[in-house]
């Protein structure tokens, strides 16, 4: 009785899909968060017949065959690196990412990784760091006399110091854009580390080979839209129903099986 397994893997997949749309409305606030998409494929086909051989009986040749299929799989669980709209914030070190682009921090490891979360603060030190402490791949210091920090679209960072100081390049952002962005990998914290299938980072100015500009007193929301999230709740709920029905039809014939005398 195939239907049993078969059954069994369609609600395994409704489940991931359940579990992937939980996790794209719990993060329907998070800054620059990019909505996952599960997607499936079919199992392997057990050949009873393979199309195109040879009719034992009369020598034709089967038009069709006879496939029948074993189920689905997961295939992958991928985003869309599409960009969410940017709400004003007013906030001098909040930046948004107006078209492709990731910006660079230092893990404490020292390993890079890649944000498009742009709600930066600054250290004691005056370092430019995320909201979680990490360092800003490019080492940009603000003085402690500085009283506001400008930042143009190309990453410049100007600094105005107190009255009669004069205004000064702080330092320069830059963006990284990857062959392949679907190809990163989430680490959590809105990080992405790279990996074989993303290929390297490719760092130059913003707006430069490809890459987006910046936005000061912007941040980039997410871009889960969650009328979709609803549908697609409801179209997996009734998949997983519909593959729980069927396991009980196939319960109940093997059941009619074992009652036959």
């Amino acid at each position: 009785m195939r239907a049993l397994k078969i059954a069994a893997t369609g609600m395994s997949a409704q489940q991931m899909r359940v579990e992937v749309i939980s996790q794209n409305l719990s993060n329907m606030s998070t800054t620059g968060y990019n909505a996952r998409r599960a997607e499936f494929a079919d199992l392997h086909y057990d050949q009873v017949a393979r199309p195109g051989t040879v009719n034992a009986s009369n020598g034709t040749v089967l038009p069709t065959g006879i496939q029948l299929g074993l189920g689905v799989r997961p295939s992958s669980v991928t985003f869309e690196p599409a960009q969410g709209s940017l709400s004003g914030t007013g906030g001098d070190l909040d930046l948004a990412i107006d078209g492709d682009g990731y910006l660079e921090v230092i893990l404490p490891s020292g390993q890079s990784a890649y944000t498009r979360d742009g709600a930066l603060k600054r250290d004691a030190d005056g370092l430019i760091v995320t909201s979680d402490g990490l360092e800003v791949a490019n080492d940009i210091v603000i003085p402690p006399e500085v009283r506001s920090v400008s930042i143009n679209a190309n990453g410049e960072v100007w600094g105005y110091f107190d009255l009669g100081g004069e205004l000064q390049v702080l330092g320069e952002f830059t963006l990284s854009g990857f062959a392949n962005v679907k190809g990163l990998e989430a680490i959590g914290g809105n990080l992405f580390v790279e990996t074989g299938a993303s290929g390297p980072p490719l760092v130059a100015q913003p707006g430069t080979e490809g890459l987006g500009t910046l936005r000061q007193g912007y941040l980039e929301d997410s871009s889960v839209d969650p009328v979709r999230e609803i549908t697609d709740l409801i179209e997996a709920q009734r998949g997983y129903e519909l593959n729980a029905k069927v396991l009980s039809a196939a319960d109940q014939m093997l059941g009619a099986t074992t009652q036959v005398r």
